[in-house]
C-alpha cells in the first residue's frame, strides 16, 4: 500500500539572516615616482555600464540595450518585472517585461509603476561595477462612482388606474405639485368666490386642470412656497395631466417613507484570543452568532474529524467531543503509529519522544468546536478562556477518528476505513467489525497527498459510500501551490476546499500555497503562511502584529500541556466549510449532503474570474448568507479584483468617485452594501451591482459611470 504524508498545514520556519557575497573593488597603488615628463599622455578611462531608463509606456515588454565589452549579470529584479537573459558577455541586449497587476499597490493609486534592477559588470582587466537600470511602465485607468440608491420606497411607474406610490403598489398619500410661480399656487389654493373670479392666466389654467381632475378646493394644501399637496390618487393619468400644464414644474407621488431598520449588533466573543481569529468575522459569524442567540439551532449534528487524533485534555475542547465510549476511534493498526498499540477506541494524539510540533487534529477540531467562555480546567500560565469555535451554542459534537500517525503519515486504506467508519458503515480492524454509534453528517479530511487518480480511487470509493450513507465529506485541496489534483479532495464525492487569506482590500485573495484545479468547489480562510506573511487583520499578540494565519487549540509536546498555535493551510480552510455545513443542518436550512453543498455554493462570494474557477471554486463561503442571519451593518463600498484573485482598494472621494491605475487584465468591479459586518461589499443577499471590464493596450482607460447597488 503506497503511503503518503499530508502537507496541509504550515508552520513558520526559524528565521535566518541571508548571507550575501559582496563585490569589492580594490586599487593597487604602485610606489612609482612620476616625473613631469612622464605625464605627457593619459591612460584610457575605464568603461563600464551606465545607468539608464527603460520606458515601457503601455507596452508589455521592450528591449534594453547598451554596448559593452566584458561579462555581466542581472540581479535585484522586482517581482513584477522579468528580465532576460539573466547574464551574458559583450553588448547587453535585454528584454524587459512587466506584469503590472503584480506591481500595482493596494490602493491602485500609481499612474506609473517604477522599479529598478542592477546589471553587475566585469571588464577583461578584472575591474567590476554595477549600473542601475530603471523601468517605468504606464498603468491603465479605471474610473467610476459608487452611488447610494435613493432611500425611497416609491416610483411613478405603473398602470393608469393604479395609485403609483411606494413601489407602484398603491402606498402613496396623494400628489405633490410644484408650480413655476408662487402666485399660481396661491390662486390654485384660494377659496371659491371673488378670488376665483379674479384668477387670470396661468392661475386660471392650473385651476382648470385641477377642476378637470375633480380635485376639490378642500383637497389642496400648501407645501413650501410654490408647492401644494393634493389629496387625490397618484395615478398615471393624474400625473400626466398635471405635468402637461405649462405652469407645473413637477408632479410626483407623495410617497410613503419608512424608518430604516437598525441593524442588530454583531456578537463579539470575549475569550482572550478571539480577537486573533479574523476568519470568523470575514465569514460573517458576528451575524450568525447573533442569529444563534435567538434560537433555532436545535438539531444535533456530528462532525467527524479524521486526522491525527485529538487531545481530550485540552480545556478548550471539554464537553465538545465524543469519547472512547461514544464511538471515537483510532483506525491505525500498525503498532508503530506513535501510541504503541494498534486500532482501538482511544484516538488521543500521543506524545512521542522528541516530538516538538503541535497537534494537527486538535487545531482542526478547535476551529469547528472550541468552547466559549471560561474553561473548566486550566494549567499554570494557560489562558483561562482561550479561543472560540464557529459552532458556538449549536448542538454540534466532534467525533475524533485517528487516521494519521504521530509523524503525520497515513495510507489510502487507513483513510478509506476512517471515512467509512465515520459515516456509520462497518469496518474490519484487527479482525473485529466496528460500527460507529454516532454516524457523522459531516466528515472533515484535512489530509491528502499528490497521488494519481488510480492510487486515490480506494479513498474515492469510500467517500462515495459515505455520501450515499448521508454524510458530506469535506477535504483540503492541498498546499503544493500547483494545478495538480490532490486526493482525496479531488474525488468526485468530496468537497474540495481551497484557501483564501486577507488582502488588505475588501476582497480576500487566493493563498499562494493553495492548489488550484478543476475539482476545487469552495474556498475558506486558511491563512497567508510564512510564504507570504501579512498582517492585515490588525490584531496584536505579545506586542507584535499578528500574522494573517489561523489561531486555534493545540498541544505543547515539550511541556506536555495545552496551548494555542498559529497554523495555515487548506487544512485550516476545510474545517471552516465543515462547521458551516454542520450549522446549516442544525438550523434545518438543509437536511442532507446534496442540499447542504448546494446552499453553500449558491451563497458563496464569487471571487476572481466570474463564476466558478480553479482558484476559488464557486467562491468563499458566506456563513451569514447561507444561514439567513440578520443584518449587523449597512455600509456602502467598492470591491475590485482581477481574474487572478488579486484585490485592490482605490479610495472613494466624498461623492463616491474613484480612479484606479491597474495592469492589463479582466476585472470584476462590485459596488454594494455590507450587511454582515465583514467589510466585503455586495455578497449574496446584499444590494450590489457588478461590472466586468478588460483593460489593456486596446482599452487603456474605462469609465464605468455611476454604480448604484440594487437590492
Amino acid at each position: 500500500m503506497k503511503s503518503f504524508v499530508p502537507r496541509l498545514s504550515q508552520r513558520s520556519p526559524a528565521s535566518s539572516l541571508p548571507l550575501r557575497r559582496g563585490l569589492t573593488c580594490g586599487l593597487l597603488a604602485a610606489a612609482l615616482l612620476l616625473s613631469a615628463c612622464d605625464q605627457t599622455s593619459s591612460p584610457e578611462p575605464v568603461t563600464g555600464l551606465q545607468a539608464q531608463t527603460v520606458a515601457l509606456g503601455q507596452a508589455t515588454s521592450a528591449p534594453a540595450r547598451q554596448g559593452f565589452a566584458g561579462t555581466w549579470t542581472v540581479s535585484g529584479v522586482p517581482a513584477w518585472l522579468t528580465v532576460s537573459p539573466a547574464s551574458g558577455s559583450g553588448d547587453v541586449a535585454l528584454t524587459v517585461s512587466a506584469d503590472r497587476a503584480a506591481g500595482t499597490p493596494l490602493d491602485a493609486g500609481q499612474s506609473v509603476l517604477s522599479g529598478s534592477f542592477q546589471v553587475v559588470w566585469t571588464l577583461a582587466d578584472g575591474t567590476t561595477g554595477s549600473a542601475t537600470w530603471t523601468v517605468q511602465a504606464d498603468q491603465f485607468r479605471l474610473s467610476g462612482r459608487v452611488v447610494d440608491a435613493a432611500r425611497l420606497e416609491g416610483s411613478d411607474a405603473g398602470t393608469p388606474d393604479t395609485d403609483l406610490g411606494a413601489s407602484g403598489a398603491g402606498d402613496s398619500r396623494g400628489v405633490i405639485v410644484t408650480y413655476r410661480e408662487a402666485g399660481v399656487r396661491d390662486a390654485v389654493l384660494a377659496a371659491e368666490g371673488s378670488v376665483r373670479a379674479q384668477a387670470q392666466g396661468g392661475a386660471a389654467s392650473a385651476r382648470a386642470t385641477l377642476d378637470g381632475l375633480g380635485v376639490k378646493a378642500g383637497a389642496r394644501s400648501p407645501l413650501g412656497t410654490r408647492a401644494a399637496r393634493l389629496d387625490t390618487p397618484a395615478t398615471a393619468a393624474t400625473l400626466a395631466a398635471l405635468r402637461a400644464d405649462p405652469n407645473v414644474l413637477a408632479a410626483v407621488p407623495n410617497v410613503t417613507l419608512r424608518a430604516l431598520a437598525t441593524p442588530a449588533a454583531p456578537v463579539t466573543p470575549t475569550d482572550q484570543y478571539a480577537p486573533l481569529q479574523w476568519a470568523y468575522p470575514l465569514l460573517g459569524y458576528g451575524a450568525v452568532w447573533r442569529d444563534m442567540e435567538s434560537g433555532g439551532y436545535t438539531r444535533a449534528v456530528t462532525v467527524a474529524v479524521v486526522d491525527t487524533g485529538v487531545r481530550y485534555d485540552h480545556p478548550d475542547l471539554a464537553g465538545q467531543l465524543y469519547g472512547p465510549a461514544d464511538g471515537a476511534l483510532d483506525v491505525l493498526t500498525d503498532v508503530s503509529n506513535g501510541d504503541g498499540d494498534g486500532a482501538d477506541t482511544d484516538p488521543t494524539d500521543p506524545s512521542v519522544s522528541g516530538r516538538t510540533g503541535g497537534s494537527h487534529g486538535t487545531h482542526v477540531t478547535g476551529i469547528i468546536a472550541a468552547r466559549w467562555g471560561q474553561n473548566t480546567t486550566t494549567c499554570a500560565g494557560c489562558s483561562p478562556t482561550g479561543v472560540v469555535g464557529a459552532t458556538y451554542r449549536a448542538p454540534v459534537t466532534v467525533l475524533p477518528v485517528r487516521a494519521l500517525d504521530s509523524g503525520g503519515g497515513t495510507t489510502a486504506a487507513d483513510v478509506a476505513n476512517a471515512v467509512r467508519y465515520a459515516a456509520g458503515l462497518g469496518v474490519t480492524l484487527d479482525g473485529k467489525v466496528l460500527t460507529n454509534p454516532h454516524p457523522a453528517q459531516v466528515i472533515n479530511l484535512s489530509l491528502g497527498g499528490a497521488v494519481d487518480a488510480a492510487e486515490g480511487q480506494p479513498m474515492c470509493d469510500a467517500i462515495a459510500d459515505a455520501r450515499a450513507r448521508g454524510a458530506l465529506v469535506v477535504a483540503a485541496a492541498g498546499n503544493d501551490g500547483t494545478t495538480l489534483p490532490f486526493y482525496p479532495a479531488a474525488c468526485a464525492g468530496a468537497v474540495s476546499v481551497a484557501s483564501v487569506t486577507l488582502s488588505g482590500a475588501s476582497a480576500p485573495r487566493h493563498a499562494v500555497y493553495s492548489n488550484a484545479y478543476a475539482q476545487v468547489q469552495l474556498s475558506a480562510p486558511g491563512g497567508a503562511s510564512y510564504l507570504a506573511r501579512t498582517t492585515f487583520n490588525g490584531a496584536a499578540l505579545n506586542g507584535a502584529a499578528f500574522p494573517d494565519d489561523i489561531f486555534s487549540t493545540s498541544w505543547d509536546y515539550t511541556k506536555n500541556q495545552p496551548n494555542y498555535e498559529v497554523e495555515s493551510g487548506t487544512s485550516q480552510a476545510a474545517p471552516q466549510v465543515s462547521a458551516l455545513a454542520a450549522l446549516l443542518l442544525s438550523k434545518g436550512v438543509t437536511s442532507g449532503p446534496d442540499d447542504t453543498l448546494a446552499r453553500m455554493v449558491a451563497t458563496a462570494t464569487d471571487l476572481g474570474a466570474a463564476g466558478r474557477d480553479d482558484l476559488f471554486g464557486a467562491g468563499m463561503i458566506d456563513a451569514a448568507a447561507a444561514l439567513n442571519a440578520p443584518a449587523v451593518s449597512d455600509t456602502l463600498g467598492l470591491r475590485l479584483q482581477d481574474d487572478q484573485g488579486r484585490a485592490f482598494q482605490p479610495a472613494l472621494d466624498s461623492l463616491g468617485g474613484f480612479t484606479a491605475y491597474l495592469g492589463s487584465g479582466s476585472y470584476s468591479v462590485v459596488a454594494g452594501r455590507d450587511r454582515n459586518g465583514n467589510g466585503v461589499y455586495g455578497e449574496s443577499g446584499e444590494p450590489r451591482t457588478e461590472r466586468r471590464v478588460t483593460l489593456g493596450t486596446a482599452t487603456p482607460a474605462a469609465d464605468l459611470g455611476d454604480l448604484t447597488p440594487a437590492p
